[in-house]
């Protein structure tokens, strides 16, 4: 019987194809030096020239190398390379063949962005550039140190969050104390005067009142523009054409009463930089009588009352797209059906030669009973006394509401797990050491990245889980706060001396109502700014 011969095993040494040879390179690598800093004092610009001088020097004392350019950025922040001119005159000259290394002092030099970070020196990689970090120790052009290269790309942009976060704590920390900062480029009738603070230039102030009466004497925003560009009269920017938003955001500026409200937008994060405007997602800070006034405050008030009734907009249903009207009477925008959802409308009866006012759902007054069965006809005096005894209740019952307010908030801002967004912030901070420990001891040990890559992922799902405890925390309190707010200013207007609460006032229940649902002939359901609801018998007039 044969044997079976022995298995042997030979290499073969790689090789050039000879396409792969005749396009390889000859003579020394083209070496390219990329530097930044990213403040534009004088210690960092001494830096920034230290940096240009050492790796010019570096690259041109090795006989190997041949200089492809030093490429620096100076008062550039890290996070993006969108505004980095140098750093993509370097991409681009890779691109071209000109550049085999480029060397940099760290990944926080590179990028504070992994993503970033990680895509360039992939694409640099395919290019056939390597990008050597000398602070890590790092060569992108061996296989294994993506891995490393993602974790300290990590902890650069942990760190620039961390910096970000530090300069909004001083923001807010402003806010809280009312410092206010004007941009004055974009505010008409105003300049920083001698003394640092806002004052009012006359010949732009003359402009701003012109745009806040013409308003109110009825003027769209359209014509408005239309005037003032007539006139030759240059926009905030100094431009010949005005635009819409422009008008209206001198009409709903606050600062023109010598108001300032302190943070009306907030930026999302340290790496987009996108700036969202703030809906209730912090907390705002109104400073009163900051600097000098350019409006009264009755006209400015004026002036939102007529944005909020030309821009009321009820419709009747799909079938009747209604364009806007008057909404004079302030149940235009408040009173609705409980059967189809659709607004009510004011309307006169004339029968046997009275009249008489009374208010019907449109839905059922333009398109029949087929569509909206039941919605009863309520004359207007019984609407009127319904609510103005509800808002006698609210102001006899005070105490006892607020505080049944008060404990429901406080419920509110108690997460699940008990955990305040300072004791989450300690938790995260400790996966973030966890994780740097391990990371050294896999460098210092000499092991394997992939064998720790569960322990790694482990980690980072902590750390998602954690932020995500703590936004929610963190929104949790904002509402709160914005809630408190509004009660309070709720409960100072109810309270306040002109407040006559013996007859109905049209201004009051725009102040303080913000909706009345029609459940039936007999009952309406009254809910209020504040987050109070009161059903209400209609007395029958």
């Amino acid at each position: 019987m044969s044997s079976t011969p022995e298995c042997t095993v030979t290499m073969i040494p790689a090789k050039l194809s000879p396409q792969a040879s005749a396009g390889r390179r000859r003579g020394p690598l083209r070496v390219a030096a990329y530097c930044r800093v990213s403040t534009d004092d004088k210690e960092q610009l001494t830096s920034y020239q230290n940096q240009i001088t050492y790796y010019t020097e570096k690259i041109n004392s090795n006989p190997d190398w041949t200089l492809a350019g030093i490429f620096a950025d100076e008062g550039i922040t890290g996070t993006s390379t969108k505004k980095r001119k140098e750093f993509n005159k370097l991409i681009t000259l890779c691109k071209q063949g000109k550049v085999d290394i480029i060397l940099t002092k760290s990944t926080s030099r590179f990028a504070r962005n992994t993503v970033d970070c990680l895509e360039y020196t992939r694409m640099l990689r395919e290019l056939g550039v390597a990008v050597v970090f000398e602070k890590e120790n790092i060569n992108t052009a061996t296989m294994n140190s993506e891995l490393v290269l993602s974790f300290y790309g990590s902890f650069a942009q942990a760190e620039s969050e961390s910096l970000s976060k530090n300069v909004s704590l001083g923001n807010r920390y402003g806010f809280k104390q009312g410092r206010v900062r004007m941009n004055y480029k974009y505010l008409l009738g105003y300049r920083k005067g001698d003394d640092g603070k806002p004052e009012i230039v006359p010949e732009e102030a003359v402009v701003v009142r012109r745009i806040f009466h013409s308003f109110l004497a009825k003027y769209s925003i359209g014509r408005i523009k239309a005037e003032l560009e007539q006139d030759g009269i240059p926009s905030p920017l100094k431009k010949s054409q005005w635009s819409r938003s422009a008008i209206e955001n001198i009409l709903r500026n606050e600062k023109y009463i010598g108001d300032a409200l302190l943070q009306k937008t907030f930026v999302t994060d340290c790496i987009s930089k996108k700036v969202k405007k703030n809906n209730g997602e912090l907390p705002q800070y109104y400073v009163k009588d900051n600097h000098p006034a350019i409006i009264e405050r009755e006209i400015f008030n004026q002036v939102q009352e007529e944005f909020a009734r030309r821009n009321s907009k009820p419709k009747a249903s799909p079938k009747a797209n209604r364009g806007k009207f008057s909404s004079q009477y302030a149940l235009t925008e408040l009173l609705y059906c409980g059967e189809c959802g659709t607004p009510y409308r004011r309307c006169t009866w004339a029968r046997s030669g009275r009249k008489k006012i009374v208010w019907r759902c449109i839905n059922r007054l333009e398109n029949g009973k087929t569509v909206c069965k039941n919605s009863p006809t309520i004359p207007e005096g019984e609407l009127h006394d319904a609510i103005l005894r509800s808002l006698q209740l609210l102001a006899t019952q005070q105490d006892e509401i607020q505080e049944g307010l008060q404990d429901a908030l406080r419920a509110a801002v108690i997460s699940q797990d008990g955990n305040s967004p300072d004791a989450i912030d300690r938790m995260i901070a400790g996966q973030v050491d966890k994780r740097k420990k391990l990371m050294r001891d896999v460098i210092e040990q000499g092991e394997t990245e992939e064998s720790h890559i569960a322990d790694f992922a482990m980690i980072a799902n902590a750390i998602s889980v954690l932020r995500l405890q703590k936004a929610e925390a963190e929104q949790d309190a904002v509402k709160h706060e914005n809630t408190k707010a509004r009660l309070a200013a709720m409960w100072e207007r109810l309270n306040s001396a002109d407040i006559n609460l013996e007859t109905y006032d049209d201004l009051l229940v725009k102040q303080m109502v913000e909706s009345v649902k029609v459940l039936s002939r007999e009952k309406v359901q009254i809910r209020f700014k504040m987050g109070i609801e009161i059903g209400m018998e209609l007395s029958l007039l």
